[in-house]
């Protein structure tokens, strides 16, 4: 994520298990078998189907069709460029991500959406549903929009009835952010962070650093925020509040040395409860768990998205990268590259965030690719864009 002076923040800020990794990449399949508990009865609702018809239209996609309904595109300054609103009136797009270079006014916003969700409107677009417009909202200082929520994640946890400060925080900013047209808030934050001042702490973005407090106010938050109509999307999966203060993602590689059952125990712990508050997206963190998977970061991870998140605690709906661009990704070569890694890892929508309509035309062509050569299965694919069209046959336009 971009922090709003510009700086980008998006959450965006053994053997065995690395052997399971390539192979369920290389399988391009949708679950991982792990050790550890079942998913609770709470956790198993079965996510939305996707529209009337949706289904067969996603079918007869073209490969560049179905990876770019995967892709949430970015752009700079004020005004959307003519090469992205042709993309999204060909049914070339699934959303974008606003960020503080991109606001003027509330006002201005708000007509901007208009603009975008009428280009998707179009008759050429194959698959009409409301685009996803995005923005990280989640309070204090990390705000695009002026106005709710005000206060930060740490005062909430702070304040004398929390729980209630939680819910005013969810509603506020469902309120704010569908009053200029937006329909996803990429939070709330769902850390627990373990020192003060440490990279989550440091702009108070996390509720507590007791994970019974994160659970229950972060669940606070999703069902007033999406009782507003705007999705939520808990982050960052597993979590990243063991990162210490320079370990920001977004800049270098960071590798969390956490212990499997301190994962769990700790900062997996909000996302159960996320979930059974039927919370609509999750994003996956860039860091590496060697706990849980060596080798990649848990974005890129099908041990960590497969296994941990969608088998072990039961999440089916969808799920988003961090900003492709991110530094913890260097390793990983080009943008295309890097998108099929996290789609073989079982991530659904690709957040290119790099303020450049390039940046998604880059991953759209590599995972179109992927299609075409076999190197990423087509029917996970559309399974994925399932998932997306049903979030976004569900919010408003």
């Amino acid at each position: 994520m971009k922090y709003h002076s510009g700086r980008s923040w998006s959450g965006r800020g053994g053997a065995r298990a690395r052997t399971a990794a390539l192979a369920v990449a290389a399988a391009g399949v949708t679950a991982v078998m792990v050790a550890g508990s079942a998913p609770t009865a709470a956790a198993r609702h079965l996510a939305e189907p996707p529209p009337p018809g949706t289904s067969s239209v996603i079918q007869r996609l073209s490969n560049t069709q179905l990876a770019s309904q995967r892709v949430i595109y970015s752009y700079p300054r004020l005004v959307p460029p003519p090469g992205l609103l042709r993309a999204i009136r060909r049914g070339q797009a699934a959303g974008v991500i606003f960020f503080a270079g991109n606001i003027s006014s509330p006002a201005q916003l708000a007509a901007v959406s208009r603009q975008l969700q009428r280009a998707d409107a179009s008759r050429r677009n194959p698959l009409r549903v409301p685009l996803l417009l995005m923005t990280d909202q989640e309070g204090g200082v990390v705000r695009r929009l002026p106005g709710a929520p005000d206060l930060s994640e740490k005062q909430i946890g702070q304040a004398a009835h929390p729980a209630a400060q939680a819910r005013l925080a969810g509603a506020g900013a469902a309120a704010n952010l569908r009053g200029t047209g937006l329909n996803v808030n990429l939070a709330p934050v769902l850390d627990v962070y373990r020192a003060a001042g440490n990279f989550i702490d440091q702009y108070g973005r996390s509720y507590s650093r007791y994970p019974g407090e994160v659970t229950r106010l972060g669940a606070d938050f999703i069902r007033a925020q999406q009782g507003g109509g705007v999705a939520a999307a808990a982050k960052h999966f597993p979590g990243l509040g063991a990162a210490a203060r320079s370990q920001d993602t977004d800049l270098r590689p960071v590798t969390l040395p956490v212990g499997a059952a301190a994962l769990r125990r700790v900062d997996e712990r909000p996302y159960r409860a996320a979930i059974a508050a039927r919370v609509k997206l999750v994003m996956a963190s860039w860091a590496v768990y060697p706990a849980l998977d060596p080798a990649r970061p848990a974005g890129l991870s099908p041990l960590v998205v497969q296994g941990e998140l969608r088998q072990r605690l039961g999440f089916q709906g969808v799920t988003i990268t961090d900003g492709l661009e991110a530094g913890a990704l260097r390793r990983y070569g080009t943008i295309a590259r890097r998108g099929r890694l996290a789609a073989l890892a079982g991530m659904d929508l690709l957040l290119c965030s790099g303020h450049t309509v390039a940046e998604g035309r880059r991953a759209v062509a590599g995972l179109a690719r992927g299609y075409r050569d076999g190197l990423v299965s087509r029917a996970s694919g559309e399974a994925a864009v399932a998932r997306i069209a049903s979030l976004r046959a569900g919010l408003r336009g």
